[in-house]
């Protein structure tokens, strides 16, 4: 199977230490790692971990830290259609820490604000042989394109709902999937609910709130419900979402909606108990 994901690519530099730093303090971390990082990405490598191919639609650019990205990229055998493959700025880093005892995250970053596509003509082939399809709302005239075009072949289109941003509007109306967080607060939503019928009204078929350990909730035409996350030691929730939503593009070629967003949860509860967001994969079966 084939999957484009469509969105950001990072410079990820992730450090694990014992407490966040209070006011002016500076603190020696108990380890770090550096990974090409963003909610596309990682749940473009998440999916190819699953035995797929992935191809990332982003903006990385011809800067030397861009290098570093696309040796890594190489490295997990993720193919990459660079936007703008002659911008010369470096591309989004993001400075992360971790709190050992916690797993929660601290996240420092500039995201795609400053590297937006000027799409022009973007070529369609790239949807040539494609089974589904994320978005990750940070490449949004190039998502909107692919997310329409998408709808007249009939392929799926995944949607990582982490933050509202502007333009999701655009998107939304060829959304199957729309997979969101506790975080994702459409306008003038201010309300689980709210959020759900906003959605609804976009005619969006399937669609699921992720609440971290809470029960995931999710809707479709045949009903609602909730799934229960089992209770874990978090080590760095870092990626969690982005791992979900890649495994989710997997399981959803397989299962039904509700399985799937089960096994997603799964996986990324695994992966909140390794450090960074790769170390998970060397204790998860492919299933």
């Amino acid at each position: 199977m084939n999957g484009l994901f469509v969105g950001l690519t990072t410079l990820d530099i992730i450090y694990l230490t014992d407490h966040l730093p209070d006011h002016n303090e500076k603190i020696v971390a108990i380890d770090q790692t550096i990974a090409a990082g963003g909610p596309a990405t990682n749940a473009a490598i998440t999916f190819k971990y699953f035995g797929h191919q992935a191809t990332v639609l982003s903006v990385i650019g011809n800067h030397p830290i861009s290098q570093l990205i696309c040796a890594e990229l190489e490295d997990c055998y993720i193919n990459v259609f660079d936007l703008e493959p002659f911008y010369q700025n470096p591309p989004p880093a993001s400075s992360i820490i971790v709190n050992q005892g916690t797993g929660e995250r601290a996240v420092i970053s500039i995201n795609a604000t400053k590297s937006q596509a000027k799409v022009g003509k973007l070529s369609l082939e790239i949807l040539q042989d494609i089974d589904i399809i994320l978005i990750d709302g940070h490449q949004m005239t190039a998502s909107q394109i692919i997310a329409q075009k998408a709808q007249e072949k009939g392929i799926p289109v995944v949607i990582d709902g982490g933050s509202w941003k502007p333009g999701f509007e655009k998107v939304l109306p060829y959304v199957d999937y729309a997979i969101c967080s506790a975080n994702f607060y459409p306008p003038n939503c201010s309300n689980t609910q709210e959020v759900f019928d906003y959605l609804k009204q976009k005619s969006i078929p399937y669609i699921a709130i992720t609440q971290g350990e809470k029960p995931i909730q999710y809707w479709t035409k045949k009903g609602a419900g909730m799934i229960d996350i089992p209770p874990i030691k978090a080590i760095d929730t870092l990626g969690a979402g982005d791992i979900f939503h890649g495994a989710f593009c997997h399981f959803i070629l397989g299962y039904n909606f509700v399985d799937a967003l089960a096994k997603s949860s799964h996986v990324a509860s695994v992966a909140c108990q390794s450090f960074g967001t790769r170390q998970w994969m060397s204790v998860t079966k492919k299933t």
